[in-house]
């Protein structure tokens, strides 16, 4: 009777034990955490966000990333750097993100000499960082120098500052072009209005100017320096107009742009007007300038135009969702879908099996073709690997004309067989038509 009792004690422990285990939930799933670094109290990390936003839903609402058979959700860390404003606040915040907050990958980034200080933090500590704002040359220059230690550093977007300069040239021949042919102009001269800004001068954009113009058959007849926060720009404007200006290379991102914008409408200067325009790309500029921004054109990184296939349903669900344009810092949309398919395409996080990865994308995203430089490609006689590379059939970027309160695709035009559908072309302002053929 004892070893009756005995055995079946045991067989209903056991039962009892199976049963209390059936009913223990699994260890949670850990999610990848992904760091969106940015100002976030500016525009450019609250789209580095907001772009993150959609991207992550997007991804775990389908069943999220699968590393070695098991799929894991996306968790957004979002990390203010307040870079803008403090080098010292931006590398704190890049510590913590990967000291404390623990996060696998960092994505964004704008400001160039709080960019640099931030990736020796994250090369320190081998962490993969796709760059989504930083356009210096010099960050895919160190990682030609000392590939090893600045490996896990690649730029998503925008273009490298010297690809951004020879788009703008190319947009400003499009412009030259349409004043000889539309005006009659043989030899248009251009005016150079570039605010008295730090990054101006680091990225010897009016030196690279006062290079390039003279090649396309125009003439350079004076350069402006205005504040980045001037709020009348009318001496400015006056005088280039009194100097015969045909057309404005004007380049700000400060709230100067505001300013210029509605004062050159205003005014009527019967010059066209393109540049590096950081107001102008928001979708706030028509109504800042009271409309009087009509026909400014200015580069950009992504139009509602067929770019590829995922743009222009990115771009709608952007506004729908954010009431605005994507602005260029946006990009950290296709930066955690390029994670993704290197992690899927390594099966696990660790950073060097991802460089290698990372280094083997080729992925058509919201902004364009993304494949990275490699190790060996030169640029002005330096090495820039893990630069994002451009040109036809790659990142083109685009330029951007503000026609009756839409910000119009005008550029790719034709650029090597490249028109994109859905862009329309260029037009001159007609008070500057009036002016020169009046």
């Amino acid at each position: 009777m004892k070893k009756e009792f005995a055995g079946g004690l045991i067989v209903g422990l056991m039962i009892l034990l199976i049963g209390l285990t059936a009913c223990i939930p699994p260890p949670p799933i850990k999610p990848i955490k992904i760091g969106v670094i940015g100002p976030m109290e500016f525009i450019h990390g609250e789209h580095h966000w907001c772009g993150a936003i959609l991207a992550m839903e997007e991804i775990n609402e389908a069943g999220g990333i699968s590393v070695e058979g098991v799929r894991r959700p996306i968790e957004l860390v979002k990390v203010d750097s307040n870079e803008i404003l403090s080098i010292s606040d931006a590398t704190a915040a890049m510590k913590k993100a990967i000291t404390v907050d623990k996060v696998d990958f960092v994505i964004g980034g704008f400001e160039i000499m709080a960019a640099l200080a931030m990736q020796d933090i994250a090369m320190d500590y081998k962490k993969i960082w796709l760059g989504c704002g930083v356009a210096v040359s010099e960050m895919c220059r160190r990682v030609g120098r000392d590939y090893e230690r600045y490996k896990y550093w690649f730029r998503l977007g925008p273009v490298n500052s010297l690809n951004i300069g020879n788009a703008n040239i190319l947009i400003l021949k499009m412009i030259g072009d349409k004043v000889k042919e539309e005006l009659g102009i043989e030899k248009p001269r251009v005016a150079i209005m570039a605010e008295e800004a730090a990054w101006v001068d680091q990225f010897g954009l009016i030196e690279f100017l006062q290079n390039q113009i003279p090649t396309l058959g125009m003439e350079i007849i004076g350069v402006w320096r205005p504040s980045p926060i001037a709020t009348d720009v009318t001496p400015e404007l006056m005088a280039i107009k009194a100097a015969g200006a045909h057309i404005i290379f004007f380049a700000a991102m400060g709230p100067v742009g505001i300013a210029y914008g509605k004062q050159w409408g205003e005014l009527q200067i019967p010059a066209a007007s393109l540049g590096i325009h950081l107001e102008a790309m928001k979708g706030g500029f028509w109504e800042a300038t009271e409309g009087k921004g009509n026909y400014i054109t200015y580069w950009n990184t992504i139009a509602r135009v067929e770019m590829t296939p995922k743009t222009i349903p990115f771009y709608n669900k952007f506004v729908r969702r954010f009431g605005e344009h994507p602005f260029i810092t946006a990009c950290t949309y296709d930066a955690i879908y390029i994670l993704k398919e290197a992690i899927e395409k390594a099966g696990t996080l660790e950073p060097d099996s991802m460089v290698l990865e990372l280094e083997k994308i080729d992925y058509l995203g919201a902004y364009g073709r993304i494949k990275f430089t490699e190790r060996g490609f030169y640029q002005c006689g330096r090495e820039v690997p893990h630069d994002l590379s451009w040109g036809p059939g790659y990142a083109t970027t685009v330029g951007i004309q503000w026609q009756d309160g839409e910000p119009k695709c005008v550029w790719p035009w034709e650029w090597e067989g490249i028109t994109y559908k859905g862009t329309v072309k260029y037009k001159l302002p007609p008070w500057v038509v009036e002016y020169w053929k009046g």
